[in-house]
């Protein structure tokens, strides 16, 4: 079986690749990437010792995906990964519509040529920030959680968000370009007949990852407590309480490993850590304290754009679908990123932060 990886370079595209061709001996990956983000340099390096055929080339160029060869399925892992793309100041909306939304209609048509399947890495935040902020909360352990004395949506659960809850706008920029790269990635399904798998994924972290404020929460996090940058609580009184799930890209890779092999025509399916897997900023800073010592961010209630205070999600339909959930903790994945962020601690730098 041949792959394409879009994004191979990136923290989950290079994690996919190693985790395919250590797992199999009949997988060939061939990857694509801009070689745009800070580090992807790196990753390059052992990518290719690994028997990775690399292209350096742009999804959002139609003719960098011409000149690959053909292959049996594309995980399309390219794109502007942060919720705040196209208003940080570092993007523009434009610039953010063509990396995820031009990007994945290129993706889309070479698979259409080639004949290939698609994985489509989408993401939690195609979800309505005005449904999840309407979502009844109580603190609890310093964390903000459902509140069972008051009615939720069916969609939701105390296992988090599931795939049937609102994606009415606003979604961010951001949000709005995943899902209309999901209603295309459906729609070529369905008139060319390629099996597509979407996974909406929520946080993803682990060592290694080029972690902002904005995306990689957990990474930066931790990788900024042990080296005393400044931190805050933004918004929602500056307490810390808002809460995340967060998933190991090497746990991704066992349910795209699945849909890869399955032979079936694809699902949409929430691939995430889940409410085991979920912890408020507050409570990573408790976790942060123990780990490196104490280290007091500011409390600055501040509105951001397209901030939230609570999501999980429920991927209680993958487990039914594919048999899988999430191996690695939450803990663990702490613990992996923390033993990195001492070894490396200049990373952020290094990362462009």
């Amino acid at each position: 079986m041949k792959i394409l990886i879009s994004g191979v370079c990136g923290f989950v595209g290079s994690h996919l690749a190693r985790y395919l061709i250590e797992s199999h001996e009949d997988i060939a990956i061939v990857g694509l990437d801009n070689l745009m983000r800070s580090g992807s340099e790196t990753n390059r390096v052992w990518l290719r010792r690994l028997g990775v055929q690399l292209f350096h080339g742009d999804t959002r160029m139609a003719s960098d995906l011409e000149t690959l060869p053909l292959t049996d399925w594309v995980i399309d892992a390219a794109a502007q990964p942060s919720v705040l793309s196209g208003r940080d100041g570092k993007t523009s909306s434009r610039q953010l519509i063509e990396h995820n939304l031009l990007g994945t209609i290129n993706v889309l048509e070479y698979c259409r040529s080639a004949r290939a399947g698609l994985i489509l890495l989408s993401t939690s935040r195609v979800y309505s920030i005005a449904a999840l902020a309407q979502l009844p909360m109580r603190v609890e352990a310093s964390a903000f959680c459902l509140d069972e004395g008051q009615p939720w949506p069916a969609a939701v659960s105390l296992a988090g968000v599931k795939e049937g809850f609102s994606t009415e706008a606003p979604v961010s920029l951001y949000g709005a370009t995943k899902l209309a790269s999901e209603l295309l990635a459906q729609e070529y399904a369905g008139a060319f007949g390629i099996p597509v798998w979407i996974n909406r994924c929520g946080v993803l972290a682990g060592a290694g990852q080029f972690g902002t404020s904005e995306q990689g929460i957990f990474s930066y996090w931790l990788c900024a407590h042990s080296t005393r940058r400044p931190l805050k609580y933004l918004g929602f009184g500056g307490q810390g309480f808002q809460v995340r799930d967060a998933l190991h890209p090497r746990d991704l890779a066992r349910i795209v490993d699945f849909q890869l092999r399955s032979g079936e025509p694809g699902q949409l399916l929430n691939v995430s850590g889940g409410q085991e897997n979920s912890m408020s900023l507050r409570q990573l800073t408790d976790w942060c304290d123990q780990r490196f010592g104490l280290h007091q961010p500011i409390a600055d209630d501040s509105e951001r754009p397209y901030d939230i205070p609570w999501l999980v999600l429920d991927s209680s339909k993958a487990l039914a679908a594919t048999a899988w959930k999430p191996q690695i903790s939450l803990i663990q994945i702490l613990e992996e990123i923390s033993e990195h962020a001492v070894r490396h601690p200049e990373w952020l730098t290094w990362c462009g932060v």
